[in-house]
């Protein structure tokens, strides 16, 4: 078998409605923009798909390195195409998911040969698991008790936040909404990389203080050694190395210094489901977890495959709040079972890649 061709699909994305942020000094939901789809067909007909958030960065990497680098490929050699994707990262540096959208490509390529989910390709741990609900920045700690409110109602048994990134308005939040829901509903907290060590140090104390679940990229993992002073000063559970380059290259630094109690992964930051499972079983070998990052049917198959992941991540963007529609009614995801990553029925359905739009992760 030989890819015969190396497509990318460009869909036009309109802005978010409603719109939505982030903590202070990132930016929020986005303004109309260009999506695509990656798409590998191979000799016997059968096609690879992939979505990507930045279509035209995604249409010139591939004109100019990707394209000759599969055209030709054994779609199957998964393992010497992912080492190539790092190979011309070398020279390249391009986005680390654009080598996760050629990875899950083939994955899907893959499961369509062997008439299997990809979960079921790698080895199927579950078909099922708890989602939460990972908020965006509300306006206030009452806003944000009222969407924590609809999310219980909604069926999710934890609840993440995204605050302000000021770290006394933070820790209020923190400590109102533990009040709020009770001590046994697992809570985490995610920084989104907003803090100096001596604030980290203040916001993980009273994280801790508050019983929550994790503490989750705090600062910019730039530094080992600011995370090593981190761990050293707070008692509250730390989950880094989410964006950290390098896939688990870079996540077994972190291991080895022992300033984590958990790592990321998932498909966008680990370069596909390659790395993904390269870095939650170097985890598992710490007897560590690996919490999958983000949506989407690629991180649905990670969690249904992985067994030292514990939720499915659902961003809850809104207020009123939603499900994402790959959650029930009792917060659960459940195994798809198309073969492949699951994009091909609903490709053939529509006749057109924007009717997949819902899948992609923000």
């Amino acid at each position: 078998m030989k890819i015969t061709s190396v497509d990318v699909v460009l869909c036009e994305e309109p802005a978010r409605t409603p719109a939505f942020r982030w903590r202070d000094g990132l930016p929020g939901s986005e303004p109309a923009t260009t999506s695509a789809w990656l798409v590998l067909t191979t000799d016997e007909g059968v096609r690879g798909f992939a979505p990507c958030r930045r279509g035209p960065i995604l249409a010139d990497v591939v004109e100019r390195r990707i394209r000759p680098e599969l055209l030709g490929a054994n779609p199957l050699a998964r393992e010497w195409l992912w080492h190539r994707m790092w190979e011309l990262d070398r020279i390249e540096e391009f986005p680390i998911y654009i080598q996760g959208a050629v990875d899950d490509a083939l994955w899907d390529i893959a499961g369509k040969v062997a008439g299997l989910p990809v979960h079921a390709l790698i080895g199927t741990y579950r078909t099922s698991i708890p989602a939460y609900a990972s908020t965006v920045t509300f306006d206030s700690i009452a806003e944000y008790l009222d969407v924590a409110d609809q999310c219980l109602e909604l069926g999710f048994s934890a609840i993440k936040l995204h605050a302000w990134g000021d770290v006394k308005r933070d820790a209020a939040l923190a400590a109102a909404l533990r009040a709020h829901v009770g001590d046994d509903m697992p809570l985490m907290y995610d920084g989104s990389a907003g803090f100096d060590l001596a604030d980290a140090i203040y916001l993980g104390r009273a994280l801790g203080d508050a019983g929550y679940a994790w503490y989750e990229e705090p600062m910019r993992e730039f530094s080992i050694t600011a995370y090593t002073r981190l761990r050293e000063r707070v008692d509250i559970p730390l989950l880094v190395a989410e964006t950290s380059d390098g896939a688990h290259m870079n996540t077994a630094d972190f291991i080895a210094a022992g300033c984590v109690d958990a790592v990321r992964t998932g498909t966008y930051f680990r370069a596909g489901i390659t790395g993904s499972l390269r870095t939650a079983h170097l985890a598992d070998a710490y007897l560590m977890r690996a919490e999958v990052h983000g949506g989407g049917p690629a991180n649905i198959h990670l969690c249904m495959a992985l067994p030292n992941t514990t939720y499915y991540e659902c961003l809850v963007d809104a207020n009123p709040a939603t499900r994402s529609p790959e959650v029930d009614a009792h917060g659960m995801v459940h195994a798809i079972d198309l073969p492949g990553m699951g994009h091909e029925a609903d490709w053939a359905r529509s006749g057109a890649p924007r009717e997949l739009r819902p899948w992609l992760s923000l």
